[in-house]
């Protein structure tokens, strides 16, 4: 069985995803020398670009692996996380369900998850997200396809904003809930988790936490006010991948 991380990285005018999924590569093979890692940039897509998270669906048929774990690019592995691969594969898809703030404790804010409550949607985060080849994770990205494609449909029958804009995340909720979250999560598998670095989770005065945080990017760690940062660093500030790249 080949096993392999998967970054998709979907460029913008505004921001260079590829540019931040370099930087998520080279932490993966420092951490995990012997690690596969295939970025995907618009040119790859089987079904050509359909516009930044509208590809995500694509991830199945394009990943070369037999199990994949699929990884948001604006992120960074400090430590290895090649044991998961052997937790994950007691299913065919699992979802993150856990998020962390900078000092690694488990985030329960609320703040940006309205939409999955009031929906009372399984709490799913897509930036961490395994599968392996099979029927139920072909049926979960036939589903992730459905729900991007006929969004307005969808919405109509969901409590939210009438101007309520698709996400990954939302939709990976949803998809979570029609397959049935028994088997597309482990929610007790708490390490399978990212310290998020938006400002309700972790406290902080703006968005922009790399204004009033002190960190440093060391090319052996990473410290975000004296803390080491020991899970999946989803960084979120998109320039921020310019330090990591200077660093490594």
């Amino acid at each position: 069985m080949t096993r392999g991380f998967v970054i998709m990285a979907q460029d913008t005018e505004k921001v260079s995803y590829t540019k931040c999924a370099k930087a998520l590569e080279l932490s993966i093979k420092k951490v995990m020398p012997n690690s596969n890692v295939t970025i995907i940039t618009n040119d790859m897509l089987p079904y050509g670009n359909l516009s930044g998270y509208h590809n995500d669906w694509q991830v199945y048929e394009v990943s070369p692996y037999d199990e994949t774990i699929k990884l948001e690019a604006d992120m960074i592995i400090p430590r290895s996380i090649e044991h998961w691969w052997d937790i994950l594969n007691v299913n065919d898809v699992v979802v993150s369900t856990n998020i962390r703030n900078f000092k690694g404790e488990l985030s329960d804010c609320r703040v940006y998850r309205k939409f999955i409550d009031e929906n009372m949607l399984p709490d799913t985060y897509n930036s961490i997200t395994y599968f392996k080849k099979s029927e139920t994770a072909k049926l979960f990205y036939t589903v992730v396809k459905d729900i991007f494609d006929n969004w307005e449909e969808y919405k109509a029958i969901l409590k939210c904003n009438p101007q309520e804009e698709v996400s990954t995340d939302w939709v990976y909720a949803i998809a979570c809930h029609i397959v049935g979250v028994e088997k597309t999560t482990l929610p007790n598998f708490t390490e399978m988790s990212m310290i998020h670095m938006k400002q309700y989770v972790n406290g902080i005065p703006s968005e922009d936490w790399t204004k009033t945080l002190v960190y440093e990017v060391l090319p052996e760690t990473i410290r975000v006010n004296t803390y080491t940062q020991q899970y999946p660093f989803h960084y979120h500030i998109k320039s921020f991948s310019d330090k990591i790249l200077e660093s490594y």
